[in-house]
């Protein structure tokens, strides 16, 4: 049984275009769809996310998901929405990349299960790699007009822009290649229905004309909106770039820290796009959210949901507990639970000094490690005041000044973290 793919992808605010007649062909029975994925790394971003949960969503409504690696356009390069050509890649690159995104691909996709519509991972490097040029252009190029390709939105930006470079005989032959690579899975695969971002709408048609013109068959197209901020800043990238899904590239901390950030506007529009929470329970966080702001109900659940969905349980528990030591109470063996990467995320752009490991040895004392040696405060005087006061913390416990930092303290055998008051940190490197 089938349920209405289309209607689940209205109220999430996931569809921007559909080719009419889409609904109807979907609800006559079980569908296979497919989303291309440029393969030019070996891990997925955020960026990604959006045509991978359209494929689960086409999955959970009895359908049959094909995950298509650009293999053979990864090493051509798509002119939407791009100002410049991307970087070709290598066989033993793609192969590598492939591997990388069909793991992290299985944590979404049922690949697995020997059901009729179980997930299939292809490569149109497979089949365009025997593809001679003049085959190519026989039994393909002369069944879509130039005309047609000047058309297409994605080439006349290019053509217009006046920052361009022009527009190679490459790039302009990539809406032909990625339309038959529609065309091959449809011969092959009985694949109706190609789906993408929005600014994939002129090659995904392309699509659709040369299973009409060559094959005198019906294939159909389905796009997403691009998934923006409110504040104009572009979605997926941090300071650091991009929010991938691999957690040597981006921690899961890092990836937490991302989704808990995002604004209440957003927040609203992503729990819908990036959960699989029903619709129910989303407009009760919703109503939830709007009763009581300040409580980050929509980014707490989000951050929640989507840790666990892309890493798992146990490092969103783990992001959590390195969120709490900033921002909640914590003590110093939570602190030693950090991994080296964690510990320095949170207490990025914190102050720190280097002392020598056996000073630590020896026994530093406080009035040097706050002052003399680090210069955290601006005196010894005023580090015995902060001392009498009892505001100063050595890994969040207080201590007096007769307190001595030993190699007991250090947290990855290498840091430990001093503090006065609430929020004024300093991190000792010892080296």
């Amino acid at each position: 049984m089938t349920s209405n793919f289309i209607e689940e992808l209205t109220w999430r605010g996931m569809l921007h275009d559909v080719m009419p007649g889409t609904e109807e062909h979907l609800l006559s029975g079980m569908q296979s769809a497919y989303v291309g994925i440029d393969p030019t790394a070996d891990s997925l971003h955020i960026g990604h996310l959006v045509g991978v949960m359209m494929l689960k969503h086409f999955q959970l409504a009895g359908h049959k998901p094909y995950a298509l690696i650009g293999g053979a356009t990864g090493m051509i390069g798509d002119p939407s929405g791009k100002s410049n050509e991307r970087n070709l890649l290598d066989e033993a690159t793609l192969a590598r990349n492939q591997a990388g995104i069909k793991e992290q691909l299985s944590r979404f996709l049922d690949f697995n299960s020997g059901k009729d519509n179980s997930a299939i991972l292809v490569n149109n490097y497979d089949w365009m790699k025997e593809f001679s040029f003049l085959e190519f252009i026989r039994d393909v190029g002369k069944h879509i007009t130039v005309n047609y390709m000047m058309a297409k939105d994605s080439v006349k930006k290019r053509l217009s822009a006046e920052a361009s470079e022009g527009l190679s005989f490459t790039e302009f032959t990539y809406q032909l290649v990625q339309g038959y690579d529609f065309l091959h899975l449809y011969r092959t695969h009985n694949c109706t229905l190609q789906m993408g971002g929005s600014d994939q709408w002129g090659n995904i048609t392309t699509g659709t004309e040369l299973i009409r013109r060559i094959d005198g068959s019906k294939g159909y197209a389905l796009t997403c909106p691009l998934i923006t901020k409110a504040d104009g800043t572009k979605f997926g990238k941090s300071e650091g770039g991009n929010i991938w899904l691999d957690a040597e590239r981006t921690s899961p901390y890092k990836f937490y820290q991302y989704w808990l950030n995002t604004s209440d506007e957003d927040a609203e529009k992503y729990i819908k796009i990036f959960t699989f929470l029903s619709k129910e329970e989303v407009d009760e966080l919703v109503n939830s959210h709007k009763e009581a702001p300040h409580l980050r109900v929509l980014q707490k659940r989000l951050a929640d949901e989507i840790t666990v969905m892309v890493h798992s349980q146990e490092d969103l528990d783990k992001a959590k507990q390195a969120s709490n030591i900033l921002f909640g109470k914590s003590t110093s063996e939570d602190l030693k639970e950090l991994d080296e990467k964690t510990f320095l995320e949170v207490f990025d752009g914190v102050p720190q000094a280097e002392v020598p490991m056996e000073e630590v040895e020896n026994g530093l004392d406080m009035i040097g490690a706050l002052a003399a040696k680090t210069n955290f405060l601006a005196s010894n005087g005023e580090a015995r005041r902060e001392l009498k006061q009892n505001s100063i913390s050595v890994n969040k416990e207080k201590v007096k000044e007769d307190y001595s930092i030993t190699a007991e303290d250090l947290i990855n055998n290498k840091f430990v973290l001093l503090q006065r008051g609430k929020k004024n940190y300093f991190v000792l490197v010892v080296k």
